[in-house]
Order: structure tokens, then C-alpha cells, then sequence
């Protein structure tokens, strides 16, 4: 039923009016488009439609669609995004916070397919807020290889270290500084780089109406000052043979077509890796009635076409632009990567190939100023040996008192502004370790000793996530082995996924979901 009414919505109509728009944006869409201009028009007089992506870090697709209530029809450019009706409202769904899930544009999936991520590779997401492509890469990495995640804007930031938590992913390290900076930490060391690229979000129209009503002409220029820089920063952080996606969700040239064939004349050593047009996916421009093309190479302007472009008349979603460009040079002989986090500046990191036993008597002291208090790493390697015996911990970077597991080979990050440099475990207290909601999103059922299960159509489900004290029978509380007492720390699950940590002693389940994440 749903896929029948996702084929209706590019013939119904009921939203966003077309005569919203602005004039000249109508004056310059009309010159681009020619005869497809009406078409292009009628679609803003049609409702938006809603994606989710499933999270295969947690689940596969066949394990998600047999377990979900939802009615789900396939994205055809995203291997696991799927349509939904808006009134399924699936952000208010326990298997939303057990992070089976992202809600997102469909038209916003096709850059991360693109890239072509493999497990094992190091990818650079450089303009990550809130998220969605950075969880999606990761679950193409599957665990394996490091993701850097970054954003200049430190409130937007939050969201991005939220959803990389809720995603349960291990391997990533979360940034906030300005490119500039990072491309000399990183100089040739990504394999892929994702820039989605901020712009003039004319391809957001009807999906946000009020970005319309503010939008002004000058935009087209101001965002093209600004994705010309990343380009250029992205450049040198991309190794010889890497892949690099450049995406926008805006339809002007100036922030498309334009800015490629600019960078192609700039870079020589950089090609477009040609995109097939299917599943309503459309080639790039060449040449246009303002001739704002001519002025760029006969190889550049050629290249171009093999751009793609998704247009909402085109296709069920909104608009988008994406290049794939490869780096066809050699390597940089001058360029030097430090493959040691060892200034005094940077976190202290200990690779933990000691045992438990041995690392007793252990103390590192917190890199921030003042009273250096002392950090016993035996209270985490006793919580670990305890509660998460199978799950290892390749490298430990420690912030004050908050431990995390780090990607190996990261680069000295000395003056770095980083947010998270990795997996966050918890926190070593004077006395005790505690861990973290993060560490229980990015673990298994499997990886822990002690389980509660509840189903997601539960009130006790609801109640959880609301942060409230459950009475949990001693029977209910799943232990791996008959030896393992049924006090203590328990990893809840809703239908088998971890959604948080809670504390069990004679029938009552202390709640440790976190305030900031509750159900109100």
C-alpha cells in the first residue's frame, strides 16, 4: 500500500504552495530548467515525504523488518532506507531509542552510498550536524577503521555527539574546529572524505517553508565563498587514490556544476568519477543560458556531467547535487604524518596490553590544570572483567576523570578542539568506576553478563524511558552464567537492543537512563 502511494505522490498535490517562492529564485530556475520548469514548479504543490535509515550496526535489514510494526517501502539509491507515512510517527517509537534507526531525508542518503564506503577505511566527515551521514558511514564501516566527525558550530555539535551515541558507534572521534586547522593534523591521511558542503538549501524548499520566505539572492554567493575553502582544505587531507563526495541541497550552478569544474581547474590531480543516471537520478549540467560555464576548461566542463542531480519532480524526495571526485595524483613526499598523540597538550593514552592485575597500580593524572588528581585504571578493568568480559578495548584515552576508547593511528591533535576522541566508557571516580550511556548503546546483549528484557509495546518499556523505577522480578533478570549474582549493574534491552544501564537489588531496577534523553 505504501509503495502505491509513494508512486501517487509525484501526481497529488497538497503542500508547501509554489507561489511562496521567491521571484528570482523562479526567474533563474526557469532559465536552467526550460521546458522541465513546470514540472519542477507542480512539485512544490505536493506533500514532502519522510525516510528512515536502518542502523545495520545493530540490526540487519531482514531482522528490522521483520520486527517492526512500521509500514516501509525501499529508498531505490539507499540500500537500507526505507519510505514511511507521516503519521507513523516513528521518532516516538521505543526502537527509536534503542538507536535501530535514523529519521532522514531520503534525497540526504544518496552522498554516503556514494562514497562507497569498506569496513577498515579512515573516512573524514567535515561537516558532519547533526549526524546522518556520519551514522550512516559508520555503519557501512561495521566497527572496523576510524571516522572522523567534525563541526564548526559548537551547539550544533551536540546533537552530532547524541546521535553518534545513540547509534552505539565505537569508532568514531568527534570534532569542533575549523578546517583550516585540521588539514594540517591530516594532511594526505584519509582514505574518503564526505564534505556536505553548507549551502543555500534551495533543495529544502518544500520541506522547510520558512527557509523559502528568508531565502535572498546574495545567498548563491556568500555559501560558494565558503564551499570553495572546504574543497581546497578537503583536498589535502585526502590521500592519493581516495574518494571524495561533494554534496549540496541546493539547485543553483554557482554551488554546483561550478564550484566542480572550478576545483578541477585548480587540481589538476582530481578527476569525477562519472555517476550512472538511474532510480530518477539526473546528470549534471555542461553548459547553461548564462553562460556561467564557459569560463572553465574543456576537461572540467566535460567532467561535470558525470555529477548527478536529484529533483523533486524527478524522483520521490527533495533536491540534491553530488560529485564523486577521486584524487588521481601521487603522493605528497613532504608530507609528514605524525601517527603519535604524544604532546603534553594532547589526551594521555595507554594501549592496555597488560592485565587487569598487572595494571593495578596504574595511575595517570588528568591533562587539565590545577590539582592533578590520581586515576586507578584497575576500577575500569574491574568493571569490564565484571559486567562486559568479551568486549576489548584496543586504546585508552583519558579526559580529567572520563575515559574513552580511541580509533588506533590517530595523528597528534595538539590544539584540536575535540569533543569526543572516541567510544566514551565512563568515568573514573575516586572509588568507582561508572559507565557511560554510550558504552551501553554500543554494546550487544551477548557482550554483557546481566540482561532485562522488556518488549517495546510494554508499559514498563514506556516507563523506562520516561526514567522511572521499574519492580523487576529476580526471574527476569537474564544472567549468562548461574554463578553470576543477580545484583547489581544490568544492561536493559527492548526487544533484544540495548537502550541503557540500570541498577537491580531485590526486585527493583534503579533507572540510569540518562535525564537529557527521557521521554517527556
Amino acid at each position: 500500500m505504501l509503495l502505491r502511494k509513494v508512486g501517487q505522490l509525484l501526481s497529488e498535490s497538497d503542500g508547501i504552495q509554489s507561489r511562496f517562492l521567491p521571484e528570482a529564485f523562479k526567474v533563474r530556475m526557469s532559465d536552467l530548467l526550460g521546458e522541465q520548469y513546470q514540472a519542477f514548479m507542480s512539485s512544490y504543490d505536493k506533500p514532502r515525504v519522510y525516510g528512515l535509515r536502518i542502523n545495520t550496526m545493530k540490526c540487519s535489514k531482514d531482522q528490522f523488518l521483520k520486527l517492526t510494526s512500521l509500514e516501509l517501502s525501499p529508498i531505490p539509491w539507499a540500500s537500507s532506507g526505507f519510505y514511511y507515512e507521516e503519521d507513523s510517527r516513528p521518532g516516538k517509537h521505543p526502537h527509536y531509542h534503542a538507536g535501530l534507526y535514523y529519521i532522514q531525508e531520503p534525497s540526504a542518503m544518496a552522498p554516503v552510498e556514494l562514497l562507497d564506503v569498506q569496513p577498515g577505511e579512515r573516512i573524514l566527515d567535515l561537516c558532519a550536524a547533526p549526524g546522518g551521514k556520519s551514522t550512516q558511514i559508520a555503519a557501512k564501516l561495521a566497527g572496523q577503521g576510524m571516522l572522523v566527525t567534525n563541526d564548526i558550530h559548537s551547539d550544533r555539535v551536540k546533537a552530532l555527539v547524541k546521535n553518534i551515541e545513540l547509534s552505539g558507534v565505537r569508532n568514531a572521534v568527534v570534532l569542533n574546529e575549523q578546517p583550516e586547522k585540521l588539514k594540517h593534523s591530516f594532511v594526505q591521511f584519509f582514505d574518503k572524505i564526505l564534505i556536505d558542503a553548507p549551502c543555500s538549501g534551495e533543495g529544502m524548499f518544500r520541506k522547510e517553508a520558512d527557509m523559502a520566505k528568508a531565502w535572498e539572492s546574495d545567498w548563491v554567493e556568500r555559501y560558494a565563498v565558503m564551499q570553495r575553502e572546504l574543497l581546497d582544505q578537503a583536498a589535502h587531507m585526502l590521500r592519493p587514490g581516495g574518494r571524495m563526495i561533494y554534496s549540496t541541497c541546493t539547485f543553483s550552478l554557482e554551488e554546483n556544476e561550478a564550484m566542480i569544474a572550478e576545483f578541477l581547474d585548480k587540481h589538476p590531480a582530481f578527476i569525477v568519477a562519472p555517476v550512472a543516471a538511474v532510480d530518477g537520478l539526473s546528470h549534471g549540467y555542461d553548459t547553461d543560458l548564462s553562460g556561467q560555464l564557459d569560463s572553465f576548461s574543456d576537461r572540467a566542463r566535460e567532467a561535470v556531467k558525470g555529477t548527478v542531480r536529484l529533483w523533486p519532480h524527478l524522483l520521490v524526495g527533495e533536491g540534491h547535487f553530488v560529485a564523486v571526485l577521486l584524487h588521481n595524483g601521487s603522493a605528497d613526499d613532504s608530507a609528514h604524518i605524525d601517527m603519535n598523540l604524544h604532546s603534553a597538550a594532547a589526551p594521555s593514552i595507554i594501549k592496555p596490553n597488560k592485565s587487569a592485575k598487572s595494571m593495578k597500580s596504574k595511575h595517570l593524572n588528568s591533562s587539565h590544570t590545577g590539582k592533578q588528581p590520581e586515576i586507578d585504571l584497575q576500577l575500569l578493568y574491574s568493571f569490564m572483567a565484571e559486567h562486559a568480559p568479551e568486549v576489548g578495548i584496543s586504546q585508552i584515552t583519558l579526559h580529567g576523570e572520563h575515559v574513552y576508547a580511541s580509533p588506533i593511528g590517530l595523528p597528534d591533535l595538539s590544539g584540536i578542539r575535540i569533543i569526543r576522541p572516541g567510544w566514551y566508557i565512563g568515568t573514573l571516580k575516586k572509588q568507582r568506576f561508572e559507565p557511560s550511556h554510550a558504552l551501553a548503546m554500543g554494546l550487544r546483549s551477548e557482550d554483557v553478563i546481566r540482561t532485562i528484557d522488556l518488549e517495546a509495546t510494554s508499559a514498563a518499556a514506556s516507563r523506562y524511558l520516561k526514567g522511572e523505577t521499574l519492580e523487576v522480578a529476580e526471574s527476569a533478570v537474564r544472567r549468562r552464567h548461574e554463578s553470576t549474582a543477580f545484583k547489581g549493574y544490568c544492561l536493559v534491552l527492548i526487544d533484544g537492543f540495548p537502550v541503557g544501564w540500570g541498577k537491580w537489588q531485590d526486585g527493583m531496577l534503579k533507572n540510569e537512563y540518562p535525564p537529557g534523553w527521557r521521554l517527556t
